[in-house]
């Protein structure tokens, strides 16, 4: 937010700029002054919006020409002064200085100063003055306002300094068209926004209650009954469609904010546009999208549980027919307050869990997507907990985990909720369906290569608490390019690595880019996938198993994507994540976690010998008719 306005006071001699610096310093009138008066500074608390505030004279004569273009420069806002006794110096105010000050490439708002009213004669009225000033308004859309005044008397001289102030803290231009009468578009837009956040049961309507939590969060103070319905009034008088049976409706919301403009209470305007996180350009300003979080190396972050609280009651807000799942059209209407959808492009929703039948995001699938996202880019995350309505501090809702490394060292329980897993393995040995398996999609038969990074996440229950498991695979291409970057492998907490058991040269791929790439300092899991076709001994210099045990790792897990069979490798990643140390290559720990991984492993055997038998039975009470297919 804006702390200080400089403002600067220019016009031809003997108008009274300095005279009316003074008078306002002094609070009365000081006959004999210097041609030009020193820079006057009032502090904050003097100033209704608690800002500095910086009085600049200037001198019009040839020889100060230099030091004049130097404060037009600098300057927030430009008084043009003009004495009322002399016309000619009126008629500058539009034929010599706002072109000057254009040429000068200066666009910020102009103040036109009537001194020395007191000199005017009677016969001159208000309607008069409006005739000759409108045109130049007109004209010059920079021209804010204009002031008449007396330093003499003195009359009006506060307030011409509150007028220019003012025009720079509650700019009209942006926010209103002085021709047409109207708001402006970016405008309009901006408090639709506001509208949409603040009708909280999505009724298309403020009641009296959003009326009145619309009026606390900007205004500091709740509205009586009787002043709701007096604004009410005065809507429904000249806008019929502004007010219903239940509230104030968008078309009066708008209404009444053209109507501050018109009777020069901007400040009203712009006190809910800059609650709601505007700046002067009608944009959300970098610092309410972004506030300044810190993330040492190696922690992540996540969801606190106000994050959570505040996704769950955004989900039934606009889980508008309650059958517990956001279809597209209410998932648009959710995001209608953002630029887009954030999972734009990310194959949303096929990355998380949807309904079976409607393809619609459940409540799990929207909470789990959030964490995957606020795992791999919290700053997308902050940017919209701003969009969508959060009320408070957005870095309230995130929460900074502890660097990996130590929870590593520490070899204990990781206590965070969510954990990133990165998969790898040649081609066509079934990285993508082992990805789809984490958010129950069914099995697809053909083959499509992996092009570009594809991230799923679910929840997996582990221990009595639900965990966040996010898993990304990047494509055959780009293993290499992932593998020897340090910074992103430090941002994950295991490596699956995943070969075809049913295809001779899988394994050897898996093998060697691990054995490539100094990867040891990450816990490694590695998958058989295919379990349901022929078993083949692998064309690389040991089997998997003893690869594995000279590694101290754990076996690979056998698993059937085709069938459903994952012998809960899901859960068992998870663990590896809480407890790294079990999966530690070269690791020599006997602790419990490593029977628990142990356990894990004979209850995948044992899964994966009872899922040969059931093929065997069916192939050979099949009948003959049927012919057998493997993935």
């Amino acid at each position: 937010m804006r702390t200080e306005v400089r403002i600067l006071l220019v016009g031809d001699d003997q108008v009274g700029k300095s005279t009316l610096i003074t008078s306002l310093i002094k609070e009365t009138f000081v006959p004999n002054i210097q041609h030009v008066v020193p820079e006057v500074t009032i502090p904050p608390e003097w100033s209704r919006d608690k800002v500095t505030t910086r009085i600049v004279d200037s001198s019009s004569r040839a020889d100060n020409r230099e030091q004049l273009e130097a404060e037009i420069r600098k300057a927030d806002v430009i008084c043009i002064v003009y004495a009322i006794n002399r016309s000619e110096t009126f008629t500058r105010t539009h034929e010599f200085w706002l072109p000057y000050i254009r040429r000068l490439g200066r666009n910020v708002p102009i103040v036109l100063v009537g001194n020395k009213m007191d000199l005017r004669g009677k016969d001159v009225t208000n309607d008069s003055l409006e005739e000759h000033v409108m045109p130049i308004m007109n004209e010059f859309k920079e021209v804010e306002t204009c002031v008449e005044c007396s330093a003499k008397q003195p009359l009006n001289v506060s307030e011409v300094f509150y007028f220019a102030q003012k025009a720079v803290l509650h700019p009209t231009a942006p926010l209103y068209d002085s021709r047409e009468h109207t708001l402006k578009p970016a405008c309009i837009d901006a408090l639709r926004r506001i509208f949409r956040l603040c009708d909280k049961d999505k009724d298309g309507v403020l009641n009296d209650d959003e009326i009145n939590d619309f009026q606390g969060k900007c205004f500091g103070a709740p509205l009586q009954r009787q002043e709701i319905e007096s604004v009410k009034d005065v809507v429904r008088e000249s806008e019929p469609d502004g007010v219903n049976e239940t509230g104030l409706t968008e078309i009066g919301f708008l209404y009444l904010h053209t109507l501050f403009i018109q009777k020069g209470r901007l400040e009203t305007t712009w006190t809910v546009l800059r609650k709601f996180g505007y700046g002067d350009d009608l944009y959300l300003r970098e610092d309410f999208l972004w506030p300044a979080i810190e993330v040492p190396p190696e922690c992540s972050v996540e969801l606190s549980s106000d994050g959570y609280q505040f996704f769950t009651e955004l989900f039934q807000a606009f889980d508008m027919d309650k059958d517990g799942a956001l279809k597209d059209s209410e998932l648009e209407d959710l995001f209608s307050t953002a630029p887009d959808n954030p999972w734009t492009g990310t194959g949303f929703p096929e990355t998380t869990i949807t309904a079976e039948t409607s393809g619609a995001v459940t409540l799990q699938g929207f909470l789990a997507q959030w964490s995957m996202t606020t795992l791999l880019d919290y700053k997308t995350t902050l940017a919209y907990l701003a969009y969508l309505g959060y009320d408070g501090d957005t870095t309230q809702a995130l929460k900074v985990t502890k660097p990996r490394k130590s929870d590593r060292k520490r070899q204990g329980r990781v206590q965070r909720n969510v954990f990133l897993g990165y998969v790898f393995g040649a081609t066509g040995s079934g990285k993508t369906c082992f990805l789809r398996g984490l958010v129950n999609k069914p099995f697809e038969e053909t083959y499509t290569p992996t092009t570009k990074p594809y991230s799923v996440v679910n929840s997996v229950e582990i221990g009595g608490d639900e965990k966040y498991l996010v898993m990304q695979e990047f494509g055959s291409k780009y293993d290499s390019e992932v593998l020897q970057n340090r910074k992103k492998l430090d941002a994950c907490d295991f490596l699956c690595f995943i070969y075809d058991s049913s295809d001779v040269n899988s394994f050897a791929y898996v093998a060697g880019i691990r054995s490539k790439f100094q990867v040891d300092h990450l816990p490694c899991i590695f998958v058989a996938t295919k379990s349901d076709c022929d078993l083949v001994p692998q064309r690389y210099e040991i089997q998997p198993d003893v690869y594995c045990r000279n590694l101290k790792l754990p076996v690979p897990i056998s698993v059937s994507l085709k069938h459903g069979m994952t012998a809960d490798i899901y859960s068992t990643l998870v663990g590896v994540a809480m407890d790294p140390a079990i999966a530690m290559p070269g690791s020599k720990t006997s602790s419990p976690s490593s029977s628990r991984m142990g356990l894990y492993i004979t209850v995948t055997a044992v899964s994966a010998a009872v899922l040969a038998v059931l093929l065997v039975y069916r192939n050979v009470h099949r009948p003959s008719a049927a012919v057998s297919t493997s993935p």
